[in-house]
């Protein structure tokens, strides 16, 4: 081989191993590429993912036998009827203390005082005095926005032949899917996903008597109204009602209000219901001229007359309506339990969205 011919040979080897490492070093980044927008695409849809299974997972904890445990002891004639200012509504409200404590789900008023006390001079008609019961977890990011959960947990106690009208769907069955509701959103705080926005789980008293709870909450709120991005109210969520029986329409749930104060409440609840539970959302009673006019009698209108977005979830009447025969073994659990699911996929959304609710349906 002459001189030249090897100085040429060598250049050119030199420079195909040139070639090549570029060409390795291009596959390889090329590759880590594929790698990462495969699997997470971006942080924020790694995120979208992992929040996606984290959701899931925590609304699996919300269980019919959880339920139904806790409704048989919660609807028990032991708490005669929950008769507000009774002694029966007093037990009831140490049951629900008892119980946020055993989760460790603390006080919005601090310590042990779990309990907004409502004089008797608030009330009318000789009620005694009673009290809210009141649990919080506190937001990451936004603590001082509020997303209130509620449900009232009176009752309207025993007749004069010492019959408990129980009141197992109306409304134990609210009352008892916020126990729940709270369990998944402890474990997601646990597992470092706790809510932006804080929650307030708001038990109200009084309902039966004239939304006395709810109205000296909002009167007198812990957190301030204008921080209240909205209340989800859940009242008799356990039963099927006649307009409704039947395999192929009882996968249901009614909602008012959901679109009164806030169009993008409205939305955000059909996507979340489209996309985890699937229920047939109803909103016969939502209608303005519906002669019912459920959407100013429970608990959450307190809230809408403040400007305060809203859902009421509630499963129709029926003929145990305020009757001693409202007792837990007529519950259905399974879709009580998906109904439940619906209250904490919608609160979870509502509390870990970017910006609070627009409010866009007041009219002067």
């Amino acid at each position: 081989m002459s001189l030249n011919l090897y100085i040429a040979y060598t250049k050119y080897n030199n420079k195909m191993r040139d070639i090549l490492i570029i060409f390795s070093l291009s596959v390889l980044y090329s590759c880590g590429s594929w790698h990462d927008s495969s699997n997470s695409g971006s942080s924020n849809s790694s995120k979208a993912k992992k929040g996606k299974l984290d959701i899931t997972s925590y609304a699996e904890t919300i269980t019919s036998n959880e339920l139904k445990t806790y409704l048989f002891k919660f609807a028990g004639d032991e708490f005669e009827g929950r008769d507000t200012g009774e002694p029966g509504q007093k037990k009831a409200a140490d049951f629900l203390k008892e119980a946020y404590k055993k989760m460790g789900i603390p006080s919005p008023m601090g310590g042990d005082d779990y309990f907004q006390e409502i004089p008797e001079s608030y009330f009318r008609g000789g009620i005694k005095s009673s009290e809210n019961v009141l649990a919080y977890i506190k937001g990451t990011e936004k603590p001082d926005e509020i997303v209130v959960i509620s449900a009232h947990y009176d009752h309207v106690g025993m007749d004069n032949k010492g019959n408990v009208f129980n009141g197992a769907d109306d409304d134990g069955s609210g009352t008892v899917s916020m126990l729940e509701i709270a369990e998944a959103f402890v474990e997601a705080s646990k597992n470092g996903h706790g809510p932006k926005r804080s929650i307030l789980f708001l038990h109200v008293t009084g309902e039966e008597k004239g939304l006395y709870g709810s109205k000296y909450y909002t009167e007198n709120p812990v957190f301030p109204l204008e921080n209240t991005v909205t209340d989800l109210n859940i009242d008799m969520i356990g039963r099927i009602d006649k307009a409704h029986e039947g395999d192929d329409k009882s996968n249901y749930v009614y909602l008012i209000g959901s679109d009164r104060l806030s169009t993008e409440l409205h939305n955000l609840s059909e996507e979340v219901n489209d996309k985890y539970t699937k229920l047939n959302l109803d909103y016969t009673y939502n209608a303005k001229d519906d002669p019912n006019r459920f959407y100013y009698r429970s608990d959450h209108y307190n809230f809408a007359k403040h400007n305060i977005p809203i859902i009421f979830y509630f499963n129709g009447v029926h003929d145990d309506y305020h009757q001693i025969s409202d007792t837990p073994d007529k519950i259905e659990y399974d879709l009580m339990t998906k109904r439940a699911k619906l209250v904490f996929y919608t609160a979870w959304e509502v509390a870990n969205r970017e910006n609070r609710l627009v409010v866009d349906g007041v009219k002067e």
